[in-house]
């Protein structure tokens, strides 16, 4: 009598592919996957042809990624950090640079909020909604700023049609649950339509309370104040032809978060020239009083509304010699309120436009490129308590050109951009600032071998100083600092280089980058001065230099698994012995396996984030930390909607961790053990 073997049941497999390593060397195969065009790119290239290297976060890999702020959903990708203010806001930090250095695009049109003026401000992009989420760094991001020196990070998303569903709709449907926070997530999106007309309604709606964090923290078991409520939905409608479309969209978001680590125990703090004083002038120390009446014990909180409306429109073959108009456009009217126990402290207005109209040629004597436009005008108020910047309005005007040629295995780029940029402030004891800058790249992709390129960009770029920078003066009690801006600062210049070796197809895939930007009259915050924690920031510019390594390195091992290395690092100080500039991420380095078996696919990682000593003055150096990651995810049908079911548990050994990046790293340790568990269906 034959035997047959036993078979495992699918959740004993689930547990073996997120678990297992493989345990021998087999032969090895092609893996060759598509490259994925990147809607960023001004030529919309594919991710192989890029000069500098860039992430796509797509499909299963977004869908396991997301979380409830951009920052955390890209913090895991190689050169990526996060600001980590708490459950509420996250701004990603790409190569050590973030705020204005970073931007944050809508599907090419730029997200207007208050994010860039402080970490304790959310970034007004919804991760859950999102189809793609695509980041280029350092010169890639010429076309829409020579102030994005770090990179740009473009969320696709589907609230304008592109096209008429084949079958008259179709949609997807979201839910999930965390344990950390007990956070409870939903979201939905449909696109329906005939003949010519698509429509598009889309939602989430997110309730999660205070996180728990690993063990051993001496604060407890729970960050206060560091609950997230989340609520955004969009209409849109699109009339699309043969040959383009043009759509509108009206979004409305509405958020509510705790701001952990904020107190007014230095409310009386305020310099002396280059020295913070913090006591009474009747030499009683007042510090720790609270002068304004607040309620002890609470944790203030933000209140968050912002209502976008959004053109886009593309058009093929618009007039002759031309092959695409492409027109993004969007108006934003963005508010919150920091409200500490029943009074509003401060108020935070944004009403902001930003418009792009770009032209795609067809080659001439080898050349094809992209001619383009773009303008914006933020118009900026902060009335409160801690109103520490005057109100503002800065408009911003630019044209760029975008070119690349290629020569057999070769394939060259150059851009060239022209920015003006006008600040009036409402205050009569500063001055308005005009200025203008122009930047320019070049670049080379070299195809030296099948499935391989090597890909190098040389930059000069400028970025002209922000309104926050020239005109801050005022108690910050969100970052426990004082901040006083420097109507002197200049235009600052990036010189950078960029080498990228990649292997794009085949059972080894490899992208490795090595970068160097020095950057002259660097802008930062240079601490004064501190008092128990507390900061006297002066803005001021010294040159600086940021060098740094970043890759992953993927072997398929046979059928069923893959193994992969990752890492970054950067290291970044002033120039002449100047010191270390603050908030520097630490260098990271990891293994992950990863395997599929028929509907079944998971991954399991594990990375070391070290120590951060290299620290600026009045800066504490962080402890280094290990992070465990396991998650796994099951397609099948419901009936006869493809459905998906997902499991990932995060910081499986709940292990104390710091974010060295973050201005309350001690107040908010990142998240302990979590386990989410979701349900996607499509449709």
């Amino acid at each position: 009598m034959s035997v047959r073997p036993h078979q495992p049941t699918p959740l004993a497999l689930a547990i073996m592919l997120a678990f297992a390593a493989p345990a021998s060397a087999l032969a090895q195969q092609s893996a060759t996957l598509p490259a994925v065009t990147v809607s960023a790119s001004a030529l919309a290239l594919g991710s192989d042809d890029m000069s500098t290297p860039v992430t796509v976060l797509e499909g299963e890999e977004l869908v396991r990624a997301r979380e409830a702020t951009l920052g955390e959903t890209l913090a895991g990708q190689p050169g990526i950090t996060s600001s980590h203010f708490g459950a509420g806001a996250s701004r990603p930090i790409i190569r050590g640079m973030d705020g204005p250095r970073v931007k944050i695009l809508s599907d090419g049109a730029e997200v207007q909020d208050a994010s860039t003026i402080s970490p304790d401000h959310a970034v007004a992009a919804e991760p859950m909604l999102s189809e793609q989420i695509e980041v280029l760094r350092g010169p890639s991001a010429l076309a829409y700023g020579g102030g994005a020196v770090g990179g740009v990070v473009n969320v696709i998303d589907k609230k304008i049609p592109t096209r008429v569903p084949a079958k008259g709709f179709e949609g997807s449907a979201e839910v999930r649950v965390n344990s950390a926070a007990r956070e409870k997530a939903g979201a939905f999106e449909v696109t329906g339509g005939s003949g010519n007309i698509a429509f598009h309604a889309e939602g989430v709606k997110r309730d999660a309370k205070e996180y728990k964090v690993g063990s051993g923290w001496e604060g407890g078991s729970k960050v206060g104040g560091s609950y997230n409520k989340t609520d955004t939905g969009s209409v849109g409608v699109s009339w699309v032809g043969q040959r383009g479309f043009l759509g509108l969209a009206f979004t409305s978001q509405h958020a509510e978060y705790g701001l952990p680590g904020h107190n007014h125990e230095f409310e009386s703090c305020h310099p002396h020239g280059t020295h913070l004083h913090c006591g009474g002038h009747d030499g009683h120390d007042h510090g720790g009083e609270d002068e304004h009446d607040h309620e002890h014990g609470s944790v203030p909180y933000v209140k968050l509304k912002s209502e976008r409306w959004d053109v886009r429109g593309e058009l093929r073959d618009p007039v002759p010699g031309f092959a695409k108009l492409r027109l993004r456009a969007s108006f934003t009217d963005y508010k919150h309120d920091e409200i500490e126990g029943t009074e509003i402290a401060t108020t935070f207005k944004n009403k902001g436009h930003d418009a792009r109209l770009e032209m795609e040629h067809h080659p001439v004597f080898g050349w094809r490129g992209v001619v383009g436009l773009q303008t914006s005008k933020r118009d900026f108020s902060a009335l409160g308590e801690e109103a520490y910047v005057a109100p503002t309005v800065t408009k911003k005007h630019a044209a760029f050109l975008v070119e690349e040629y290629k020569l057999d295995q070769w394939r060259f780029e150059a851009g060239l951009r022209h920015e003006w940029q006008d600040i009036m402030v409402d205050s009569a004891t500063l001055q308005d600032r005009s200025a203008k800058g122009t930047s320019v790249s070049l670049g080379a992709v070299w195809k030296f071998a099948p499935q391989y390129s090597l890909g190098s960009t040389i930059s000069r770029t400028h970025r002209l100083p922000s309104a926050e920078e020239l005109y801050a003066h005022g108690v910050h009690m969100a970052t426990a600092t004082y901040e006083l801006g420097n109507q002197n600062l200049g235009k600052e210049t990036s010189n950078n280089i960029d080498l990228t070796l990649r292997k794009y197809a085949g059972a080894t895939t490899f992208s490795a980058s090595a970068y160097r930007n020095k950057v002259d009259n660097y802008i930062f915050g240079s601490t004064l001065d501190s008092h128990e924690g507390f900061q006297l920031i002066q803005y001021a510019q010294r040159d600086a230099t940021f060098t740094g390594v970043e890759g992953q390195v993927r072997q398929q091992l046979n059928p069923m698994f893959g193994a992969s290395v990752f890492g970054d690092y950067v290291r970044a100080k002033l120039a002449d012995g100047g010191g270390n500039l603050p908030r520097i991420p630490a260098q990271r380095f990891g293994v992950k396996f990863d395997a599929n078996w028929q509907a079944w696919s998971g991954v399991a990682e594990f990375y070391r984030v070290g120590k951060q000593d290299k620290v600026a003055a009045f800066e504490t150096a962080t402890p280094g930390y290990n992070m465990l990651n396991l998650s796994a995810n099951y397609d099948t049908r419901i009936g006869m909607t493809p459905a998906q079911f997902y499991i990932k548990a995060n910081n499986l050994t709940n292990e104390l961790a710091y974010s060295h990046t973050s201005f309350i790293k001690n107040a908010a340790p990142l998240t302990g053990r979590n386990l989410t568990v979701g349900m996607r269906v499509t449709f």
